[in-house]
């Protein structure tokens, strides 16, 4: 299922609160984005109890429960895990991933809140959550019926909004927290289409638990085994490279101001590429689309910026030409900048519109 209208974990509380409330809700979303701890918060909100019940591993028996023999006829005994005396919020996670028997036993729990001849307490909050088709995830469709019982909307990752969790939460590693506030970006990546690790909030917090773990004793090679083990292979060398240039003293906003310089030694070029591609988006986030808007501390970064990729290309014209080019989301420095470069610096500006091309 596709949808061009995406909420971060604020807007789908807040959708909870006023739709779940009624009607049955489904969230659709991509492999750790957090849609599990979304359901926990919003039960934790509306003061209930949270049962979970994970579709790909249910029979139906487990939903269905099991006949015994009362007096001459049989009957069915609802699972002792979802017997309660009080309301609660039921989350059926993974619903999409169960089998289709399965999903025909939830019709009547989703919409009429019963199982047989068992009915949930009155006031019974239902979710359901589950992967996308294209995520390389284990989905089935759903029966247009099935679908047709809940409200439906689909989750994005919101940097800001892990951030403030990360940094009131007080458990996520002052690295991982520094690194995500220099690479918003990397906060989450597309699932591959072949077997790798990849980026995404619930592999950033494994990340710091990991990093929590080892304290101060972790060696080079345990923590590129854990970056490469974790997060997508891209975000994996930068990460590398962001804890050696902290290792090291090699400080973005240092040579920005011009206190130091860019490393330029070959053993350090991993590093060097994690400065230029977080100076790229310090660019990103710093300078306006429109020149229009350009005010005077933007301008003098713009000037200063030129020095800069100057001075890096005379140790890495690649490198340097990486901050001119297209990112992997498409993205690229203002035009009114890069025309500014290709004015100031023409070797390096038509290297990259030749690699480009």
């Amino acid at each position: 299922m596709q949808s061009a209208i995406m909420l971060n974990q604020q807007q789908a509380i807040d959708f909870l609160l006023h739709v779940a409330v009624t009607r049955p809700v489904f969230m659709w979303g991509p492999p750790g984005i957090g849609k599990s701890a979304l359901v926990r918060r919003f039960a934790e909100a509306v003061g209930m109890e949270c049962v979970s019940l994970l579709g790909s591993q249910l029979a139906p028996e487990d939903l269905l429960g099991i006949p015994q023999i009362d007096g001459k006829c049989s009957r069915f005994f609802p699972p002792a895990n979802i017997v309660r005396d009080e309301p609660f919020v039921l989350f059926l996670d993974e619903l999409n991933a169960s089998s289709h028997e399965i999903q025909k036993a939830f019709y009547s729990l989703i919409l009429d809140q019963r199982i047989g001849e068992y009915s949930l307490p009155k006031g019974t909050i239902v979710i359901g959550a589950g992967n996308r088709a294209k995520d390389a995830a284990i989905v089935k469709p759903m029966p247009s019926a099935l679908v047709n019982r809940m409200a439906h909307i689909h989750l994005r990752s919101d940097h800001r909004q892990w951030l403030e969790w990360a940094s009131g939460e007080g458990e996520i590693h002052p690295w991982v927290l520094e690194y995500i506030q220099l690479r918003p970006d990397h906060l989450w990546s597309e699932p591959p289409k072949h077997e790798e690790p990849f980026s995404t909030p619930r592999s950033w917090h494994m990340l710091s638990d990991a990093l929590h773990s080892f304290g101060e004793d972790a060696s080079d090679d345990m923590l590129d085994a854990l970056a490469y083990g974790l997060l997508s292979p891209n975000h994996a060398g930068n990460f590398k490279g962001f804890l050696k240039q902290l290792r090291h003293k090699h400080g973005l906003h240092a040579i920005i101001k011009g206190e130091q310089h860019w490393p330029d030694a070959p053993a350090d070029r991993d590093v060097l590429y994690f400065l230029a591609q977080s100076f790229r988006a310090h660019l990103l986030k710093e300078l306006p689309e429109e020149e229009s808007a350009v005010r005077s501390a933007q301008q003098a970064l713009s000037i200063r910026a030129k020095d800069m990729l100057r001075d890096l290309a005379r140790i890495s014209v690649e490198i340097a030409q990486s901050i001119l080019g297209q990112d992997l989301q498409g993205r690229r420095l203002p035009a009114w900048f890069l025309v500014e470069v290709a004015r100031d610096l023409p070797r390096l500006a038509g290297r990259s519109q030749k690699e480009t091309a």
